[in-house]
């Protein structure tokens, strides 16, 4: 039995941090970060590049969906609108996987601390953060789990999200 783990949420609020400890804690594990598929400069947000980069991801998660060494797939992108959740549901091919979907989400406090640390040292640009806060209404809208993770560790989110939450 294979299981995906979609780990959504705004920027700045643990996914990726998550993500590594899931891969390590997981058995026959790999991990994908959507942000992984969408580096580029510049950064070119259109119909076309949405397209690539959502083809792009499917094309991976299957991939490795398929591959019999791998148990565990774990995919953290920030997945803020159900139609990216349903455009990536759709285009896998999900027999025999067990389904984990879950947000991220964490106070406008806890939020603001995390980004500006990350603009402190220099990972972040400063208007990433009005950004990000701008998003976290968006996740009480999905179809997915929800796990605040305002007064968590990246350790206690990942061990909530393999114990189903």
């Amino acid at each position: 039995m294979k299981h995906l783990y979609l780990i959504g949420g705004t920027m700045g609020v643990g996914k990726t941090t998550v993500g590594r400890i899931l891969k390590r804690r997981l058995e026959a594990c790999v991990l994908l970060d959507g942000d992984w598929c969408w580096d580029a400069d510049p950064f070119v947000v259109n119909e076309r590049t949405c397209a690539m980069v959502l083809d792009n991801i499917c094309h991976l998660l299957n991939n490795f969906l398929a591959c019999p060494d791998y148990r565990n797939v774990v995919f953290c992108w920030v997945m803020h609108q159900q139609s990216i959740i349903d455009g990536i549901l759709r285009a896998l091919r999900l027999e025999g996987v067990v389904l984990h979907p879950v947000s991220l989400i964490c106070s406008e406090p806890a939020l603001r601390a995390r980004l500006g640390a990350d603009v402190a040292a220099g990972i972040r640009n400063p208007d990433v953060i009005e950004r990000s806060v701008a998003r976290l209404p968006l996740y009480r809208e999905l179809r997915s789990g929800l796990l605040d993770v305002s007064e968590l560790t990246p350790e206690e989110t990942a061990e909530r999200i393999i114990g189903g939450m």
